[in-house]
């Protein structure tokens, strides 16, 4: 997002085994992005899933904007999980409040999983989320389960 707000161009410069010349990179360069903790042979796919990260927000790329807007990180969360057909599938089901219809509940169904997976996955992301009473709530329990099962996530 803040690649797009702040850049109507961009230069995506790959390094190779080594990386970039220094003297280039002070010279010429105004950002360096890292992709996480690890390394990689060259900058080409790093580059390649920050184009797509970013194309993906570019109007028309996409049918509509909840095409990126509901997914992980937008919000400061992980995203709910998905399930498509058969309603079962090796003899797991689809959750029933996704077949019922009601659209109030599946919203609330998928933050409640929404927030239970960034508990699971990436606690450090609930510390800047914006997290509303209801969300707040919804943590607590979940800890106190985790912590019944003796599942403890470290925040």
């Amino acid at each position: 997002r803040e690649l797009k707000e702040r850049y109507d161009h961009l230069i995506l410069v790959c390094g190779h085994y080594e990386g970039v010349d220094q003297r280039f990179l002070d010279e010429c360069v105004d950002e360096e992005i890292s992709m996480g903790d690890f390394v990689v042979t060259g900058g080409e796919i790093p580059a390649m899933a920050l184009a797509d990260c970013l194309c993906r927000m570019v109007p028309g790329v996409l049918p509509e904007e909840s095409c990126y807007t509901d997914e992980s990180h937008w919000n400061g969360l992980l995203e709910y999980p998905h399930y498509t057909r058969p309603p079962v599938w090796h003899g797991r089901e689809v959750p029933e409040v996704l077949q019922n219809g009601n659209h109030a509940k599946i919203d609330q169904w998928r933050r409640e999983k929404s927030l239970e997976n960034t508990l699971r996955k990436r606690p450090d992301l609930l510390r800047t989320a914006p997290l509303t009473d209801k969300d707040k709530q919804v943590l607590r329990r979940l800890r106190e389960e985790q912590s019944q099962t003796g599942d403890d996530t470290e925040e």
